[in-house]
C-alpha cells in the first residue's frame, strides 16, 4: 500500500464513522504563537479542544503537514523526520452530549476503531499478533490509565504486550507551553528484528518496534501556576486542571505506516523518499546506495571485524544522504509558506536545515550548488497533494540557491580561520586544538566536528572532542528550547487579556487596509497576555502620521463599542460577503465569520470579546521590517 492509498483509506474509514473530513492547515500556527511551526494535527484545533464550537461538528478527520525540530539529531536513522504528514481523527466533547451534528466519543470507541482500522481485512490487514501497545503509568498529575489497558485486553491484546510508561513517553501535549493535553496509548508494530536486550520494549530505539499510531485522551489543560519574573529564566510552575470537555486526538504518521505496511526497514525506502534519494546519489555521483549498511552497523548480528571499517564508511555516507533528503524536503515546505532564511525564529530553523544539508553535501563531495535540484523532486512528489509547492516553485528555488551561495562564502572564511588557528597551535608547539575553537568553527561557520578533525589531522594535530561535545550539548539544549517555544503564553490559553488582543488584531488589520491600502494582508500574529505582535504585507516603512492614523482609527472603533458577531456559513458565501481569510490557508466547507460592526469581517476560529468597548486603549509601540515586503507592529492594550 502506498501513501496515497493510506491517506484515502484513513479518511474513508473515519467518514464511515461519522467524521467530517476537514482540510489540513498551514505549517504556521494561527492559534498558538508559543511555537514556531504546526507540530501535530491537533495544533490548529486548539481553540476547539478548549471548548469553541467547530463549524463541521464534533467528529473530525484530516491529513496535516507537520514540522518538528526537537529530534533533528536523530534524523538519518530509520524513522525520525523533520517534515512529516499526520493522519488524525478527533472527538470534540463528551460522548453523552450530542448536539445534532454528531456525538463525541471516548476511549472505548477510539481504541476499538484503532484496532479495526489497523487489522481489518478492508483496511490495513496488520496481524494482531504484530501489535504491542503502551499506556500511561500515572503520576502526581493524573492516575494510571487502567481503563485503556482493560479495553486493549478485551480486544485481544494480551497483558504481556501492554506496557505502562511514564509522562515522557505516554503523555501528549500541550503543543506549546500551555493548552490541552492528556494521557495517550500508543500502538507499535513488531518488525520481527531480534530484541536488543532484556529491557527491549516498545519505545526502544533499536528498531524492533515502530510506533505507528497514538490515541490521546485530552482531558486536562496545562496552565501557568506561578510565573517566575525575578530570575527571567524558564522555571515557571504549571498545573494540570480538568478540561470542561473530554476530547480524543489521534495521530498516525503517513511515512512510518507506509514503510511498515510494505515491510521496509526505514521511511527512506518509501515512494515519498526514494526519488529524492536517487537524485542525491546522482548529484553525488554515487553509483550504488550502500544497502542496509546503516541498519546492519547499528544492529550488528554476526558482523566480522574486517567488515566494520567498510560498514562505518558506507553507513555515514547513507546517513548523509538521508539527512540531506529530510532537511531539503522540510525546507521546501517551509519556503512554500513564504518564510525566508534568517537568524531569527522560523527563518533561523529554515537556515539551519538548509546549511546542515549543505554541510553533509560536502561530505559527499558535492561541490556545485545542488539543493534546488532536490527541491524540484520534492515538488514533483507532492504536486497533486500540496499545490502550494508548485505555486511557489520559483521562490523556493531562488531562496535555496541564494542561501547556498551565501553559505559557500562562509565555508571559505571558515577554512581561512582554521588555518589561522592551526598555525598558532603549531607555533606554540601544541598538538591538540581546543574544543572551544572546534565549536566556534561549528557555530560560526557551520563546520561539523568531523571536518575540523580531518583538517587537523592533515596538519598533524588532534581535536579535544570531549570539550567540543560538552559545548555542543549546551548548544543543543538552547536550540531545543528556542525551537520548541518562543513565548510563555499565547492564544492557546484563552485568558481574558489574550482574547482581547486577538479581537484587537481584527481592528488593526481593517485599520491598516483603510489607511495603507487593500494590498495589506495578515502575515502572522503573536499574542501574549502582555502585548500583541502583528505581521502584515506592506512594501515600505510606515510614516509617523500613518501610524497615528491607524492607532486613532482603532481607538475610535473601540470607543464606538461595536458588537462582535459570529456567523457560520459556507466558504464561498463567506468570500462573497467580503470576509478576509488569514494566511491564505485552506478552509473547510463551513467556516466561522466574525464581524465587528461594518468595520471588519474575517474568517476566524475565535475566541473574541462580545463588544469592542471591552478592549480599552490601543497603543502602537513599534513598527519595523522583518522581511522583504513584510512589516511588524507591536502594540498594547490598557
Amino acid at each position: 500500500m502506498n501513501s496515497e492509498e493510506l491517506r484515502k483509506k484513513f479518511l474513508e474509514f473515519f467518514k464511515e464513522k461519522g467524521h467530517a473530513i476537514i482540510p489540513g492547515a498551514s505549517l504556521i500556527p494561527e492559534h498558538d504563537p508559543t511555537v514556531l511551526f504546526t507540530t501535530a494535527g491537533m495544533h490548529p484545533l486548539v481553540p476547539y479542544l478548549l471548548g469553541e464550537k467547530h463549524p463541521a461538528g464534533r467528529r473530525l478527520a484530516n491529513v496535516q503537514k507537520c514540522i518538528r525540530t526537537g529530534d533533528i539529531d536523530s534524523v538519518g536513522d530509520s524513522w525520525h523526520l523533520t517534515f512529516f504528514e499526520m493522519l488524525g481523527n478527533w472527538s470534540l466533547g463528551d460522548p453523552d452530549a450530542p448536539d445534532g451534528i454528531g456525538a463525541g466519543y471516548w476511549k472505548k470507541e477510539a481504541i476499538e476503531w484503532s484496532v479495526e482500522f489497523l487489522t481489518g481485512k478492508k483496511w490495513l490487514k496488520i496481524p494482531k499478533e504484530k501489535l504491542s501497545v503502551t499506556v500511561f503509568a500515572g503520576d502526581r498529575d493524573a492516575p494510571a490509565d487502567e481503563e485503556s489497558a482493560r479495553i486493549w485486553q478485551s480486544l485481544g491484546i494480551p497483558k504481556e504486550r501492554i506496557f505502562y510508561l511514564g509522562k515522557e513517553e505516554n503523555w501528549w501535549g500541550p503543543a506549546g507551553k500551555t493548552g490541552p493535553c492528556g494521557p495517550c496509548t500508543e500502538m507499535f508494530y513488531d518488525t520481527g528484528k531480534e530484541k536488543c536486550g532484556d529491557e527491549c520494549r516498545p519505545g526502544c530505539d533499536c528498531g524492533k518496534y515502530s510506533e505507528i499510531w497514538n490515541d490521546v485522551f485530552m482531558e486536562y489543560e496545562k496552565k501557568l501556576k506561578i510565573k517566575n519574573e525575578k530570575l527571567k529564566v524558564d522555571e515557571d510552575e504549571y498545573e494540570f486542571v480538568p478540561l470542561k470537555q473530554k476530547n480524543v486526538d489521534t495521530g498516525m504518521g503517513v511515512e512510518r505506516t507506509t514503510a511498515v505496511l510494505n515491510g521496509y526497514d526505514s521511511v527512506y525506502e518509501t515512494e515519498l523518499f526514494k526519488p529524492i534519494i536517487l537524485e542525491i546519489k546522482k548529484i553525488a555521483k554515487i553509483s550504488e546506495l550502500p544497502v542496509d549498511s546503516f541498519e546492519k552497523l547499528y544492529n550488528p548480528g554476526q558482523i566480522v571485524v574486517e567488515e566494520i571499517a567498510d560498514l562505518k564508511e558506507k553507513a555515514e555516507k547513507e546517513r548523509a544522504i538521508r539527512i540531506i533528503g529530510d532537511h531539503i524536503k522540510a525546507a521546501t515546505f517551509i519556503l512554500a509558506e513564504g518564510i525566508e532564511p534568517s537568524n531569527v525564529e522560523r527563518g533561523y530553523v529554515l537556515r539551519r536545515l538548509i546549511r546542515r544539508a549543505i554541510r553533509y553535501g560536502k561530505q559527499l563531495e558535492i561541490n556545485d550548488i545542488f539543493t534546488f535540484k532536490i527541491a524540484k523532486v520534492v515538488i514533483e512528489i507532492y504536486k497533486d497533494i500540496y499545490p502550494e509547492l508548485k505555486k511557489n516553485k520559483n521562490f523556493i528555488e531562488e531562496q535555496l540557491v541564494r542561501e547556498e551561495e551565501k553559505f559557500g562564502k562562509t565555508l571559505e572564511r571558515g577554512l581561512r580561520q582554521f588555518k589561522v588557528q592551526s598555525s598558532k597551535f603549531k607555533v606554540q608547539n601544541k598538538k591538540n586544538i581546543s574544543g572551544k575553537i572546534a565549536f566556534d568553527l561549528y557555530q560560526t561557520y557551520g563546520f561539523p566536528l568531523e571536518l575540523t578533525k580531518e583538517l587537523a589531522e592533515e596538519e598533524g594535530l588532534s581535536v579535544d572532542s570531549d570539550e567540543f561535545q560538552k559545548l555542543f550539548a549546551q548548544h543543543q539544549e538552547l536550540s531545543r528550547t528556542a525551537t520548541a517555544g518562543t513565548f510563555k503564553s499565547g492564544l492557546a490559553d484563552h485568558s481574558e487579556q489574550v482574547v482581547k488582543y486577538h479581537t484587537a488584531t481584527h481592528l488593526l488589520l481593517a485599520a491598516l487596509r483603510k489607511i495603507l491600502g487593500e494590498h495589506v494582508t495578515q502575515k502572522g500574529s503573536n499574542i501574549t497576555a502582555e502585548r500583541m505582535r502583528f505581521d502584515f504585507s506592506h512594501p515600505e516603512k510606515m510614516r509617523e502620521d500613518q501610524i497615528k492614523q491607524v492607532e486613532d482609527l482603532v481607538n475610535q472603533k473601540i470607543k464606538e463599542d461595536l458588537p462582535v458577531k459570529m456567523e457560520e456559513m459556507k466558504l464561498e458565501e463567506a468570500k462573497k460577503s467580503g470576509a478576509m481569510g488569514v494566511f491564505g490557508e485552506k478552509y473547510g466547507e463551513k467556516v466561522k465569520v466574525y464581524s465587528i460592526g461594518d468595520f471588519s469581517k474575517e474568517i476566524c476560529g475565535g475566541p473574541h470579546v462580545e463588544r469592542t468597548g471591552m478592549l480599552g486603549k490601543f497603543k502602537i509601540i513599534k513598527e519595523e521590517s522583518i522581511a522583504a515586503g513584510v512589516r511588524r507592529i507591536k502594540a498594547m492594550l490598557g
